[in-house]
């Protein structure tokens, strides 16, 4: 029975310090894709979805080299911070006053918006793989990535909710404090009307619209700072209790 018990230890001890090691190169992480975001030349300023065909054409024959460094970036970097995610789940899951439906839920959620970003990046980069096309066509390909990059905030709205929904289920020794599902509801509200960016071409909730792509941006990036610090918060207590 002692064997058993000290394999047990030894193994969450294991298992907290490669969750610890996830957490702590979310930074770099971080920092890599904001050097991406910043190099991409189509957010400073973001692009207009008024631009004709003929502006947005040349717009990616004149930046076809950064265009695709910001994108082969994005496509082999972007998917590096789904393990932040993962360690939310990880937390979720030992919850004692909630079924584990919501961190199931909440890795769908995470899974789907991963993938959503991902055709985002493949439509920029496709629309800057050949320039010689049809002004009009890259236009459409614009389009899309654009689209696909700021609307479907679903998901993400879905993750911000489960994430509340499981901490306030979370009556018996809660692992985050409740002030953290209270942000994560904020956050969500913030965010959801980015998806007028399948709609509206002026405006706020325009694409590159103060709504749709400043707020929707800036509070994804906020939440991620927060929920480092908590995390980090959640495993030294872990530790400690261990200890």
């Amino acid at each position: 029975m002692q064997v058993l018990l000290e394999d047990e230890n030894r193994s969450a001890a294991t298992n907290l310090r490669a969750q610890q090691a996830i957490l702590w190169s979310t930074p770099a992480v971080a920092a890599v894709l904001l050097v991406l975001f910043a190099a991409f030349p189509g957010f400073f300023p973001p692009m207009s979805p008024n631009m004709t065909a003929t502006q947005v054409a040349e717009f990616y024959r004149d930046h076809t080299a950064m265009i695709r460094f910001s994108m082969v970036g994005f496509n082999l970097c972007g998917i590096l911070i789904v393990p932040f995610f993962v360690l939310i789940l990880a937390r979720m899951q030992r919850m004692r006053g909630q079924s584990h439906i919501f961190a199931f839920s909440y890795l769908s959620a995470v899974v789907a918006g991963a993938t959503l970003f991902a055709l985002s990046d493949i439509f920029f980069a496709v629309a800057a793989f050949r320039t010689d096309r049809s002004a009009d066509l890259i236009q459409v390909l614009n389009d899309l990535a654009w689209i696909f990059f700021i609307a479907p905030i679903g998901m993400l709205v879905a993750q911000f909710v489960l994430l509340a929904l499981a901490i306030y289920f979370d009556d018996r020794d809660p692992v985050f404090p409740r002030w953290v599902a209270h942000y994560s509801l904020v956050t969500a509200v913030l965010m959801a009307p980015s998806a007028g960016a399948a709609v509206f071409r002026d405006g706020p909730l325009a694409w590159n619209g103060v709504v749709s792509f400043w707020l929707r941006n800036i509070a994804f990036a906020v939440f991620v700072v927060v929920m480092f610090f908590v995390l980090r918060s959640s495993y030294r207590r872990e530790a400690r209790e261990s200890a």
